[in-house]
């Protein structure tokens, strides 16, 4: 599966996962300690809806161009919303976490392709406390853990382009969760077989994580050519998670294809 961003950038996945993070990073800000918000595979940043590679796909026409002309709402889709309304210059995830940062937060962003790293670090170079990184995300993520501010976002969106990078993915969740068992994790992950999926929440419930919520979106038109159902676990959610992320998709889902969302407690709850 050739999951690079570019091809992808606005699609139906994206719309859930991007919210999810808008959500947590809202709720991080409540407070006035700082917060870290680590990327672990960020992609170039910013991307061209209009360009070559969003339009080979045309995936990003099913997903945030629905949305055009919706506004209000609870607080996390406002503000996505806003920060996604540019075509020419739609926003990554390392792009939207630097936009929601306040002068004590700061952002790592890891991504191991080196001509997308260098558009990120061109990307984040306005924003004063955002760092790019060319390097694994996997193995840098380790390395960066617990933060000193022991407040933070972690977001692990691989492209599981490897046959076995679920397995690779589930142990790098293990060992962050290790090391950092108090951060908020974002584990994106593609639902092409209901077994596979079912199997790598599995491993990450195995590292001992004592609240998981999943969080999987399903678009109402079925196809075996493309991704049609895509899941994130959420490690330590913040409390009201659930709720605000139900509020903030009930106007989006229907736009997307008549899409649903299941969200199921995998350990702990609410």
């Amino acid at each position: 599966m050739n999951y690079r961003h570019a091809y992808h950038a606005g699609n139906f996945a994206d719309v859930a996962k991007h919210l999810a993070l808008v959500s947590v990073v809202l709720h991080l800000r409540k407070k006035d300690a700082a917060f870290a918000v680590i990327d672990t595979h960020a992609g170039r940043g910013v991307y061209d809806l209009t360009g070559g590679e969003a339009v080979r796909t045309g995936e990003a026409e099913g997903g945030v161009a629905k949305l055009a002309g919706l506004q209000g709402g609870p607080s996390a889709l406002s503000t996505y919303l806003d920060l996604t309304s540019a075509r020419d210059a739609y926003p990554g995830s390392p792009l939207i976490a630097a936009k929601l940062l306040r002068p004590q937060d700061r952002l790592v962003a890891i991504e191991k392709h080196p001509e997308d790293a260098a558009v990120l670090a061109a990307t984040l170079r306005p924003f004063r406390k955002a760092r790019a990184e060319t390097a694994d995300g996997y193995a840098r993520l380790i390395a960066l853990l617990p933060p000193p501010e022991r407040r933070a976002a972690i977001l692990i969106d691989p492209p599981y382009e490897a046959g076995g990078e679920f397995s690779e993915a589930a142990g790098a969740v293990a060992g962050a969760i290790r090391r950092f068992a108090t951060g908020i994790y974002l584990v994106w992950f593609p639902v092409k077989s209901p077994a596979g999926a079912n199997g790598f929440c599995g491993e990450v419930l195995a590292a001992g994580a004592r609240k998981v919520l999943r969080l999987d979106v399903t678009l109402g038109a079925r196809s075996e050519e493309r991704l049609t159902t895509a899941g994130l676990l959420i490690v330590n959610p913040p409390f009201g998670f659930e709720t605000e992320m139900r509020d903030a998709l009930a106007p989006v889902l229907p736009r997307l294809d008549d899409a649903r969302a299941d969200f199921t407690w995998l350990a702990g709850g609410e």
